[in-house]
C-alpha cells in the first residue's frame, strides 16, 4: 500500500478536495450560524465529516454496484456536479438549494451538505479512477486538519482575509474546480469509449 504513495498525487487530490470542501468559502455561513446563537463544534464537525467521507469512499462502490453503475459513469456525473458547483462559486448563483427539515447547526448544514455533501462524495469516488487510495486518504486527512483549523478560527479568518479576501478565494477555487471538472469529464468519457 505504501509503495503507491505519491506526494504529487497527494497534493493534487488535496487541492481538488480543498476546492470541493471549500471551508474558507463556508466561513460566512459558519458566522451566520454563530450569529443566531447556535454553537458550532470544530472537533465534532471535523470528525463527523471525515467519518462520512471515509465511509462513502470505501462503501461507495458497493452502493454503485447495487444500481448497476460503474465508477467511470459516476465520475462523469460527479464532473458535471463539480462543474455546476464551480458555476455557483464563479457566477454567485444558487443552483443547489439546502432546504431541509433538520435544524441542528453542527450536523446540518455544516457537516452535511457543506463539508460532507454530494460534491465531496462524488469527488472522492471519482478520484478513485485517477489516484491511489492511500494518496486520497492522506489528502482527505490533511483537508480535515485544515477544516478543523478554519472552523476553530472562523472569526480570525474573517478578520484576516476580510469579506473581499473570502470572495476572491471563492472565485479562485471556482475556476480551479471548473478546470478539474473538465479534466475529469474528458478522462472518464475516454475511458468509457474504450
Amino acid at each position: 500500500m505504501l509503495q503507491n504513495f505519491d506526494p504529487l498525487e497527494v497534493l493534487s487530490a488535496f487541492l481538488v478536495l480543498i476546492g470541493i470542501i471549500d471551508i474558507v468559502g463556508s466561513v460566512p455561513i459558519i458566522l451566520q450560524i454563530k450569529s443566531t446563537g447556535k454553537h458550532v463544534s470544530a472537533p465534532k464537525a471535523t470528525l463527523y465529516s471525515w467519518a462520512l467521507m471515509v465511509g462513502f469512499f470505501y462503501g461507495g462502490n458497493w452502493i454503485l454496484s447495487l444500481f448497476g453503475c460503474d465508477i467511470h459513469s459516476f465520475a462523469i456525473a460527479g464532473a458535471i456536479l463539480i462543474l455546476l458547483m464551480s458555476l455557483e462559486m464563479i457566477l454567485d448563483v444558487e443552483i443547489f438549494k439546502n432546504a431541509g427539515p433538520i435544524k441542528d447547526a453542527t450536523l446540518v448544514p455544516l457537516v452535511f451538505p457543506l463539508l460532507a455533501g454530494a460534491g465531496s462524495f462524488t469527488t472522492l469516488i471519482a478520484m478513485k479512477a485517477m489516484y491511489y487510495d492511500i494518496n486520497i486518504m492522506i489528502a482527505l486527512a490533511l483537508n480535515m486538519v485544515w477544516v478543523f483549523i478554519v472552523i476553530s478560527l472562523t472569526d480570525k479568518v474573517q478578520s484576516v482575509l476580510g469579506k473581499s479576501g473570502i470572495y476572491f478565494i471563492r472565485k479562485f477555487f471556482g475556476i480551479i474546480l471548473m478546470a478539474i471538472s473538465v479534466k475529469m469529464l474528458t478522462e472518464n468519457l475516454s475511458n468509457l469509449w474504450q
